[in-house]
């Protein structure tokens, strides 16, 4: 059974034996509790990372990302991290990166002959840099519940996330030299991936 539900009828329960607490207040406290303004920003990030999903942008992401990364050693693994962090950047949770971007770079690794382990693995990894770059719902929340500055939490895991990032790509570089993987893209398909992959780019 949820928290949520288990807690609301534990207390239900009692205001209705005792009724020590008027109906009023009940009410009041419930809807106080959701009157807040930063919580607005749950629901419109959610709806955005659905959006993006449906409409593409996921795979423009990817590419994206592969026209900058692609060339490194363990070019994927890296690609894998960039779209993360970019996606991060929008949606703002590690389940929406996962759904998001997952189906899209773990085939795309399987395809150009990476370990199912390895693609998962980094995948699974890179996803937990969502909730942690500005915007992050799990930050949005603590700032309501503990009377937090937003703003200030946002800036906060800004420098965490890009060091996580960096930290992965290192671990990406040391195992793909020891598994022998190779570089992924050459110049001239980077800079053929760049414009498509930019949404001003028509403008």
């Amino acid at each position: 059974m949820p928290i949520a539900i288990s807690l609301a009828g534990s207390c239900l329960l009692y205001i209705l034996l005792t009724g020590r607490v008027p109906d009023v207040v009940v009410v009041h406290r419930m809807i106080n509790g959701i009157d807040s303004f930063p919580l607005l920003a749950i629901p419109f990030f959610i709806l955005a990372g659905n959006l993006m999903n449906n409409g593409g942008i996921t795979s423009r992401i990817f590419d994206f990302a592969k026209a900058l990364m692609g060339w490194m050693r363990g070019g994927l693994g890296h690609v894998n991290v960039g779209a993360s962090i970019v996606f991060s950047g929008m949606s703002g949770a590690a389940v929406a990166d996962a759904g998001g971007l997952g189906t899209i770079e773990i085939k795309a690794m399987k395809d150009a002959g990476y370990d199912e382990e390895f693609s998962v693995g980094i995948t699974a990894a890179s996803s937990t840099i969502g909730p942690i770059i500005p915007p992050s719902l799990p930050m949005v929340i603590y700032g309501v519940m503990a009377s937090v500055s937003v703003g200030q939490l946002f800036v906060a895991g800004l420098v965490p996330g890009l060091l996580m990032g960096l930290v992965l790509m290192a671990m990406i570089t040391i195992i793909s030299r020891r598994r022998g993987y190779t570089r992924d893209a050459v110049f001239s398909p980077r800079c053929s991936a760049i414009p498509s992959s930019v949404p001003f780019y028509r403008f």
